[in-house]
């Protein structure tokens, strides 16, 4: 298997150190193993930091909480490979998640891979793929990934000099950050590929960003996520295109959330 290209993983942390070994023991097994690293150490008070240290990983540390958005923008700036993953520490992998993205993406020359997602949580709410596929016309890929109802970043890889040419950053001091990163991401690619049994299993661990129960966070959670409807809209209609499962084919996204 070639391993020439670089692939930069950036993984903000912020008091995971429940999480952080697993996460990190599960990169550094990975069956592609040309892969640079980039933990956000964002302004931890436990002991992740420390766990971190002990991995052969570039290690970021910001001296305040600045908010996943800013870290992820951090790891962005610091990240030297052809392709860019963003990985949450709370969530898992599998071992040949980086060979199966790297082998689509270089195949098709694409400018993002996109990958499965398994919900544990809500199972309805996963995404398999049967087959390995291109997408280049605006409402196929967008009903491909559905990324206007599940616009999580992490599912993607990006090819690095794609994401500089459009400026594509994340919108600091928002939560629900993610749309507004991967809806234009998706609707400027030239191609998007999909890659079947490359799994991200999204975790939905307690007190993390979604699941947080105090009062004040869930208000700005609720606030943060109407400001990104909002502005996903805004971007459709400035661009004049409809996303499926929002404005356009909602019943067909129900069924096929719950049949596939």
């Amino acid at each position: 298997m070639e391993e020439k290209d670089l692939i930069s993983v950036v993984v903000p942390v912020y008091n995971g150190q429940q999480y952080v070994k697993t996460c990190l023991e599960a990169l550094l097994g990975q069956t592609y193993s040309n892969l640079e690293i980039i933990v956000i150490n964002d302004g931890s008070t436990d002991q992740s930091a420390t766990y971190i240290q002990e991995y052969p990983v570039k290690l970021i540390n910001l001296e305040k909480n600045q908010g996943l958005s800013f870290a992820r923008n951090t790891g962005m700036d610091a990240a030297t490979g052809k392709f860019i993953h963003f990985m949450d520490v709370d969530d898992v992998v599998n071992l040949n998640y980086y060979e199966l993205m790297h082998t689509a993406i270089v195949d098709t020359d694409a400018d993002i891979a996109c990958s499965e997602i398994i919900n544990k949580a809500r199972p309805q709410k996963s995404q398999r793929f049967k087959t390995e596929r291109v997408y280049t016309a605006t409402h196929d890929k967008l009903e491909a990934t559905y990324v206007g109802k599940m616009g999580f970043v992490w599912r993607y890889l990006f090819n690095t000099d794609f994401l500089k040419k459009h400026a594509l950053r994340f919108q600091e001091g928002r939560l629900m950050e993610d749309l507004m990163f991967s809806l234009p991401a998706v609707f400027f690619a030239e191609k998007v590929v999909v890659v079947p049994k490359a799994e991200y299993t999204y975790c939905h661990q307690e007190n993390s960003i979604m699941t947080n129960k105090d009062e004040a966070h869930r208000k700005k959670r609720r606030e943060d996520k109407q400001h990104a409807k909002d502005a996903a809209l805004e971007f459709a209609r400035k661009h004049n295109f409809e996303i499926p499962g929002v404005t356009t084919g909602k019943l067909r996204y129900i069924i096929k959330k719950w049949v596939t």
